[in-house]
């Protein structure tokens, strides 16, 4: 095995990871937007409701359609790149995974055609129901997956044996200290993305054509549902950062970069973390604030990264979390701004001017850029391990070529790649013709 084949791998599976991440966040958002859409098609405003909602409904199929197929390379490369890990695993991994595929079989495939085509047809109420029950079975999904990934995180609930671990009490597994956290993170992030991208969307039509009543009640929504999601992220993220603390302690110190034992309590903000010789440069930031993120031992001393064994890639660990936190900074300063300016206007986005139209319209890519680099900050703080201190990568890694890893990750970036362009093209296409009607067209004699 080399470093580079394994690096490589890592960086496939990373990107595949991000990849389904983006659209289980957009699936799952643009869910629970639909169904308040729906609910208020309820009220008196039913056609202006409506027309938001049949606009965002085909979004939701793509995303849909996207996430679904994004998880199959998941399950590819668990079994070709990482094969010892189903095996040692497989009582937590295999009854969650699946788990996670009959609700989607059943919630989905049973609901999401009702969602998408019997609007007409059926009662406003009953479909009202669909809607939310296809929000619940997205929301209910992406909760087993993540219960996965906390107990990768904290492994609770089990006992290793015979190379491999067995359950010894399911609850306190699905219940683990991670698990509440990442949901929250997730779902907080998965509202954020959905609503830059309606922003984003909702501002690109209005550089076409002014917006209507619908794009404008929805774009107020939206806007609220934003602002309320990312002031709620902000807290999750420093229940998750605590949580981190405790139970990943090498991670956390990675986060503030603090190398040695005689070093003060400091929070840099911005460093060039150098290594345990020279310590960080360029170092600014506030001192005194850094104290609750920093653990401490049984001694209650202060822990330093000096000397500790398997830590992870320090530099990267430290500069995600700070990017994130720009990117979050961020969205939330032109949400705020955004507010400020077009409440006047009764929230028409037509009203803002073109520039500030094109921040907008940029903020779609902030959100999908916000939960990639908060995913790596994840990635990268776990690593050497798979599993949080038992199962390294090295551990269950297939030892394939470099050639081979090298094209393999090649072929995956162009899969992407056109499946984005394609996604995007599509969206496009919505945006400048509208909402087609979806039915059977007979022949004509």
């Amino acid at each position: 095995m080399t470093h580079s084949a394994l690096w490589l791998s890592q960086l496939q599976f990373f990107s595949s990871l991000s990849f389904m991440a983006i659209f289980f966040a957009m699936e799952l958002g643009l869910a629970w937007l639909l169904l308040i859409f729906r609910l208020r098609t309820l009220s008196g405003l039913h056609s202006v409701w409506l027309a938001s909602y049949r606009f965002w409904v085909r979004v939701f199929a793509l995303t849909v359609v996207l996430g679904f197929a994004s998880s199959l390379p998941i399950l590819i490369q668990l079994g070709s790149l990482w094969p010892g890990f189903s095996s040692r695993t497989s009582e937590v991994s295999g009854p969650l995974i699946a788990l996670a595929l009959a609700v989607t079989l059943v919630f989905k495939s049973g609901f999401l055609g009702l969602m998408l085509f019997a609007y007409r047809t059926l009662p406003h109420w009953l479909h009202t129901i669909v809607v939310a029950i296809v929000a619940i079975g997205s929301t209910v999904t992406v909760s087993v997956l993540i219960a996965l990934s906390s107990w990768m995180q904290v492994p609770t609930g089990v006992q290793w044996q015979d190379k491999g671990y067995l359950v010894t009490d399911w609850y306190e597994l699905l219940t683990g200290p991670a698990f509440v956290w990442q949901l929250a993170v997730f779902l907080l992030l998965s509202m954020v993305v959905a609503c830059c991208f309606v922003m984003a969307v909702t501002a690109a039509k209005s550089l076409r054509r002014p917006a209507d009543e619908s794009e404008r009640r929805a774009f107020r929504l939206v806007l609220w549902v934003l602002l309320l999601s990312t002031v709620l992220l902000v807290a999750a993220v420093w229940g998750y950062g605590q949580m981190v603390v405790q139970y990943e302690p090498l991670k956390a110190l990675a986060t503030v970069a603090r190398w040695h034992a005689n070093t003060e309590v400091f929070w840099p903000f911005i460093a060039y973390p150098a290594g345990p010789e020279a310590g960080n440069l360029y170092s600014y930031g506030w001192r005194g604030m850094g104290a609750m993120w920093i653990p401490l031992s049984e001694t209650g001393e202060y822990l330093h990264l000096e000397g500790q064994s398997s830590l992870p890639p320090v530099a990267l660990v430290f500069f995600s979390f700070r990017i994130a936190l720009l990117l979050g900074a961020a969205i939330l300063l032109v949400s705020v701004l955004t507010c400020w300016r077009v409440r006047p206007q009764h929230y028409d986005p037509s009203a803002l001017s073109v520039g500030w139209r094109r921040v907008l319209i940029a903020m779609g890519a902030a959100g999908w850029l916000l939960l990639v680099v908060g995913l790596l900050y994840h990635f990268s703080g776990a690593l050497p391990y798979m599993v949080n201190g038992s199962i390294k990568f090295t551990d269950v890694f297939s030892d394939v070529p470099f050639e081979s890893a090298l094209a393999s990750l090649v072929s995956y970036a162009v899969v992407y790649g056109f499946c984005l362009v394609g996604f995007f093209m599509l969206v496009r296409y919505i945006v400048r013709y509208g909402v087609v009607p979806v039915a059977r067209r007979r022949g004509r004699a």
